[in-house]
């Protein structure tokens, strides 16, 4: 008999996490947990988060343990079986290339004179994520040229991914190799796993989920997303090439309202046919 399979990428902070001002709907994180259940399902979540921060969100939100969880803004990859975190070495020497044997001190060393950065938490760094915080008032892109500028100078291949800390008001600012993002982390998954393109789903509601959003990756933006993001979302995905690949959630006939995990459900009946039957029958959609 066959089973349809469905490698399901998601982000966590106001995607699966309801940490965001819009309403919840809600049954959505119960029929969440009760599809991740479902026969030929692999959940990864796919987040900025590192290790600790991300077990200390599935227990207290109450959300499903997932197969593998693509930590620190792709920079890790873990295999999750039996509550044990097996870090794949494989994933960190793909993308230790990119920095050319440099080291992370090394890397921050390079960045010392660029004083509108602040060094994040130790916590929050590792051996491929450089993490800084940016006042608000600094103008981004100003910034990310001068980091971009230095490291290009010394032959490190890197990506610098910014992202706001919306309840605390700060920039945050990320520097890893130019490889260890939330794509190509999902697309290495994809390749070791065997999954074909349509078996891949991945949900995400902001900036730093852009380049999957607007991939050949099938995605869903949750209706909590700002407008900004869903505007540009669209025309990035247009100017790819890539409007089929693009879901944008709303309240719809499937009574759900978009916002978080429902909007995540959406995406798989949008996207995922040969799953609408399991969603039937556990009850997740009429």
């Amino acid at each position: 008999m066959y089973q349809p399979k469905l490698l399901l990428c998601t982000d966590m902070d106001r995607t699966v996490i309801p940490n965001g001002i819009q309403p919840e709907h809600p049954d959505a994180r119960k029929r969440f947990r009760k599809f991740c259940k479902q026969p030929g399902v692999s959940l990864v979540y796919v987040t900025g988060r590192h290790q600790t921060l991300v077990k200390q969100a599935i227990k207290n939100f109450v959300l499903p343990e997932p197969d593998f969880v693509i930590t620190d803004v792709g920079t890790k990859i873990y295999q999750v079986i039996d509550d044990k975190w097996l870090e794949l070495r494989s994933w960190e020497e793909e993308i230790d290339k990119d920095w050319h044997g440099k080291n992370r001190e090394q890397i921050q060393q390079l960045l010392s004179n660029i004083t509108e950065l602040n060094l994040q938490e130790n916590s929050k760094q590792n051996t491929h994520k450089l993490s800084y915080y940016l006042p608000m008032n600094i103008d981004k892109d100003k910034v990310i040229h001068r980091i971009e500028k230095c490291l290009n100078q010394e032959g490190i291949a890197a990506s610098v991914i910014w992202s706001i800390d919306e309840p605390k008001d700060i920039g945050l600012l990320d520097v890893i190799p130019r490889n260890a993002t939330k794509l190509h982390a999902i697309e290495f998954l994809q390749q070791r796993l065997r999954y074909k393109p349509h078996e891949v789903i991945f949900a995400g509601d902001s900036g730093n989920d852009l380049p999957v959003l607007c991939s050949r990756i099938n995605s869903v933006l949750v209706a909590n997303a700002g407008d900004e993001i869903k505007k540009l979302a669209q025309h990035s995905a247009e100017q790819n090439g890539q409007v089929e690949a693009l879901y944008i959630a709303r309240a719809d006939k499937l009574n759900m309202n978009g916002n978080y995990s429902a909007g995540v459900l959406q995406g798989v009946w949008h996207f995922a046919p040969d799953f609408r039957d399991a969603l039937r029958q556990a009850g997740i959609f009429p």
